[in-house]
C-alpha cells in the first residue's frame, strides 16, 4: 500500500485534520468532513492513511508498507 504510517491514533486523527483543512473541510453546508481517513491495523499495531492524489501537498511524500489482514 502506498501512504501514510502512524505509530499514535493522535498523530493519525492530526494528519486527518491537516489535510481537511487544506481541502476547506468541514463544508458546514454539506455531509464530508473530512478528505481522508485513517485506519488501524490491530495485527501490525499502526495507524495509516492511504494515499490519494494530492495528498502529498498536505502530509508529504508518501511510503509503501504491508499492513497484515486477518
Amino acid at each position: 500500500m502506498l501512504g501514510y504510517i502512524y505509530e499514535t491514533e493522535m498523530e493519525a486523527v492530526s494528519a486527518r485534520t491537516q489535510a481537511a483543512a487544506h481541502m476547506g473541510l468541514p463544508n458546514p453546508t454539506g455531509d464530508t468532513l473530512y478528505w481522508v481517513n485513517y485506519d488501524y491495523s490491530g495485527l501490525d499495531n499502526i495507524y495509516y492513511i492511504q494515499y490519494t492524489d494530492g495528498l502529498e501537498l498536505v502530509l508529504g511524500e508518501p511510503s509503501e508498507f504491508e499492513i497484515t489482514r486477518p
